[in-house]
């Protein structure tokens, strides 16, 4: 049984961590790069945590009520009898819960994360096998490169504009795959507009010269291809 890849958004959400190691330093890192609220309670702080900004530290034992208004909680204590704890607390109030190292206490996982916004690519395997996941964590880092980040800009910039000048769905699909190929191949467009002026044009003169609706989609070559 695996567990349901899902991109959650976090920003200003209370995210819980309990524990003050290095562990928990990690998880507070993590949670940080996506604009959590975090709130750490453990009664010993490592100086990673004491001195990372925007988080509230509450240097005491945890207690049942400080899973109360929390969108997720981080077990990451060296005491199994407090992780236990807080695992059934949390499945009991069906909030998100990972004890780390524990896989049976968990309701998610963390997985390794690779960030280059607006890419994100995350990597599980189940719990089981972390070292793996990190290795492929590195290994798909190394694919996200500067290309990679500004053909991501540029297909997000024209979905936002494609349908006020393109109604048809089928279209919109097709001509973002023309966009994404010409980004990949090295040749992108210097801008959106014009390479969206470009895809009218020839969409124009298509559509005039055909009995049929055509498929509306270049080759690489920017060649306008038709259904036949």
């Amino acid at each position: 049984m695996g567990f349901f890849p899902l991109f959650v958004d976090i920003t200003d959400k209370n995210c819980v961590v309990v524990g003050g190691g290095n562990t928990a330093a990690r998880k507070i890192r993590k949670l940080l790069l996506f604009n959590a609220r975090v709130t750490v309670i453990a009664p010993f702080i490592c100086n990673e945590i004491a001195e990372t900004e925007g988080i509230t530290i509450n240097k005491r034992r945890f207690i049942d009520e400080d899973t109360e208004s929390a969108f997720l909680v981080v077990g990451a204590t060296n005491d199994r009898s407090v992780n236990l704890r807080i695992s059934q607390i949390c499945r009991g109030k069906n909030i998100p819960v990972n004890i780390v190292d524990d896989p049976s206490l968990c309701s998610f996982y963390f997985p390794a994360v690779v960030r280059k916004a607006p890419v994100t690519v995350a990597v599980s395997t189940d719990g089981e096998a972390p070292l793996l996941a990190r290795f492929l964590r590195e290994k798909i880092e190394n694919l996200i490169d500067d290309n990679i980040i500004e053909t991501a800009e540029k297909i997000s910039e024209c979905r936002k504009k494609l349908p006020d000048i393109f109604p048809d769905e089928t279209v919109r699909k097709k001509i973002l795959e023309t966009l994404l190929q010409r980004c990949l191949t090295g040749k992108p467009p210097k801008n959106t507009d014009d390479f969206l002026q470009e895809m009218r044009d020839i969409y124009d003169n298509t559509d005039r010269n055909t009995e049929k609706p055509p498929c509306n989609c270049t080759d690489g070559n920017g060649n306008w291809r038709t259904e036949k």
